[in-house]
């Protein structure tokens, strides 16, 4: 009697919809939108009292308000200029500076110990220091956000460059490609995701420095806005202010995302599949 034959059956791949992008949006949504209705039904029911934060309509009508008298834009502009160009000093310093530590040996040894003692200072205890070395004006808050984001895209770029393939760098060394022209076109590339995961906190923390600086006897700019609200009481006026300063650390993530869909398109696609 012979045993049944057993034939090998391969596995069928599976069948994975793509997700359309509005339906991801949708999804998205739907946190925020459950905060407002929570917030908004707790207003409703007087569990949540106007002196103690406003409710939705009447912050909507303090966001009209403040927009047709020219505080609102006037204080997003001083405040996106003090965050904008904190953020670009602090990403050009921290991607030199992890370029040079984690490409060459002898940068990693002069100043890699010392980022790495200066990151665990934290910069909301610099405060102080700025203010007697800087004074209370902009270049103290420019420089404030500037410090907090240098670290986050320095680690981030540190560790991305260390892990660049060794074997392909030689091989473009032994082609007679330059250093520069390796950091370029192999080093960079291949560090792209760290690049964008360090572009991402610095970014996020380019807002909480901001609530910051701005605290540092600010004379306009959106934490100025909301000193003033504060001394008169006005929660709606506080609510605008708190919900712009997250709009602003939504809209960089949303940033983030974008550029890793146009840089990496393969790494969506991915990780659509697997869900």
């Amino acid at each position: 009697m012979t045993a049944p034959a057993t034939a090998l059956v391969a596995p069928r791949p599976p069948l994975v919809r793509p997700r359309r992008r509005s339906h991801t949006v949708v999804i998205r949504a739907l946190g925020p939108f459950g905060l407002l209705a929570l917030w908004w039904a707790a207003s409703a029911t007087g569990v949540l009292t106007g002196d103690v934060l406003a409710s939705p309509p009447h912050v909507l009508v303090a966001v009209r308000e403040l927009w047709s008298n020219g505080q609102l834009p006037d204080a997003l502009a001083a405040s996106l200029t003090r965050s904008g160009l904190g953020l670009a000093i602090g990403l050009t310093a921290g991607l030199a500076l992890g370029v040079v530590t984690g490409f060459t040996r002898l940068g990693d040894e002069l100043l890699d110990s010392a980022m790495q003692t200066l990151r665990t200072i934290p910069f909301l205890a610099l405060v102080p220091l700025f203010m007697v070395w800087f004074g209370i004006n902009e270049t103290a808050k420019v420089l404030l956000i500037a410090v907090a984001t240098t670290f986050p895209m320095y680690v981030s770029t540190y560790g991305g460059v260390r892990n660049a393939d060794r074997r392909l760098v030689e091989a473009m060394r032994s082609f007679g490609m330059s250093r520069p022209a390796i950091i370029r076109e192999v080093v960079l590339p291949g560090a792209l995701p760290s690049l964008l995961a360090g572009l991402r906190l610095s970014m996020t923390l380019s807002v909480i420095a901001l609530i910051a600086a701005e605290e540092i006897n600010a004379t306009a700019g959106i934490g100025y806005l909301m000193a003033q609200a504060q001394s008169y009481a006005r929660t709606d006026v506080l609510a605008v202010c708190i919900l712009v300063y997250g709009l602003l650390g939504l809209t960089a993530d949303a940033v983030v995302r974008l550029l890793e869909h146009t840089l990496m398109p393969w790494r969506g696609a991915g990780q659509g599949a697997g869900r």
